[in-house]
């Protein structure tokens, strides 16, 4: 794994925003960075994709160790959600897509930092701008890039296998650049199996009182809806006593047992499971331990925000607004660094199958939102 100085192609943010990229730029810095590039061994690629669909049989595990032995209070789930989330786990509904975020720097086995799994971003620009970076700039050399392709399958299983309650499909997400990019990469694979598709904003999504169901902004009943918003937020929205009481008359995408998942007191869930398994790093719920260094992250933050890293006898810190919650304590695992930058690999997983990388660099140690995606690829 090395990064190599690059080239930036000649009016490349003109090329990557026809292909959807709108923020390549924040506050004059580059979000989209292809001044670089990570250049990695075929070995270590298959690396990666063993690890990832590892991990993504482990979490499902203690998914299943979750739900059969009642342990969503360890979680801080609300208690009115428990009964629902097991019967949606029984029921085995469709789950979609996921972003595992790892430490890897080529040389030691991967290890897994958090598992993004309901609502994970950054998928257009590792499934779309990056691949095209690549015809253009290194045509003869691969990517670990079947994203998109493995969108497309899922979508066209989903409708052959008769899991879509209507021929529309609801998208709804936030009002937020990164928000929609990600939602239209979900929503183009899903019209490419010729799949009807309705996008809306989550605020415009609507109860009928009379019909019991959710509405569009046109009055539809939505009977399929991927929602970029996550189930921790919409079970204290106003709205969302009726998405428990009406779950099972909708399919949710992604389903509710996701917020296992997404829930970083997994990680000391797997940890309780797989003790010293080479792809997980301690992590306790009771504190740090004999942890000499360690990183204190709340259950369901986001971007960094609160996150505290105590190593040498120093404390960072990150303001944010997760400080309510609840906290696991994971030990520190370095992230490789290029000179100033930090590099996390986020790796995707479709159907529960490993199917790319995308890269993003920090300043600092701790990932934050302007983290810079730079592209990827092997030989």
């Amino acid at each position: 794994m090395l990064r190599e100085p690059r080239t930036e192609r000649e009016n490349y943010r003109q090329t990557i925003e026809k292909l959807g990229l709108i923020f390549h730029t924040v506050e004059g810095e580059p979000y989209w960075n292809e001044g670089a590039a990570y250049r990695f061994e075929r070995e270590e690629i298959e690396t990666l994709e063993q690890a990832t669909n590892e991990l993504q049989e482990m979490c499902l595990a203690a998914v299943e160790k979750v739900v059969s032995q009642a342990e969503f209070d360890r979680l801080g789930i609300p208690a009115k959600a428990h009964s629902v989330i097991a019967a949606a786990w029984e029921a085995d509904p469709p789950a979609l897509y996921g972003r595992f975020d790892l430490s890897y720097n080529g040389v030691e086995p991967p290890k897994l930092l958090e598992y993004n799994a309901d609502t994970p971003t950054s998928l257009l620009e590792a499934t779309v701008v990056q691949w095209h970076w690549l015809e253009e700039v290194e045509p003869s050399a691969d990517q670990f890039n079947s994203i998109w392709e493995g969108l497309i399958g899922k979508w066209q299983s989903l409708r052959e296998e008769g899991y879509l309650n209507s021929g529309v499909v609801h998208f709804g997400c936030m009002d937020a650049a990164e928000d929609f990019m990600t939602t239209a990469v979900l929503m183009d694979t899903a019209r490419e199996t010729g799949l009807e598709v309705a996008l809306m904003q989550m605020g415009e999504i609507g109860w009928d009182h009379d019909g019991k169901c959710f509405v569009d902004p046109e009055w539809r009943k939505i009977q399929t809806l991927f929602k970029l918003y996550p189930w921790e937020w919409m079970l204290t929205d106003k709205f969302g006593d009726y998405a428990l009481q009406t779950y099972s008359e909708t399919q949710w995408i992604e389903p509710i047992w996701k917020m296992i998942l997404s829930n970083k007191a997994i990680l000391a869930i797997l940890w309780e499971m797989y003790p010293d398994h080479p792809n997980l790093l301690p992590a306790y719920l009771d504190g740090p331990r004999d942890l000499a260094s360690y990183v204190r992250k709340p259950f369901l933050g986001r971007e960094g925000a609160n996150i505290s890293l105590h190593t040498g006898g120093e404390i960072l810190e990150m303001e944010g607004p997760y400080a309510d919650g609840g906290f696991v304590y994971q030990a520190f695992a370095p992230l490789p660094r290029f000179g100033d930058n930090h590099a996390v690999i986020g790796s995707w997983v479709i159907d529960g199958e490993a199917r790319g990388i995308g890269i993003r660099e920090s300043n600092g140690p701790i990932t934050e939102d302007l983290a810079r995606f730079v592209p990827h690829y092997f030989r």
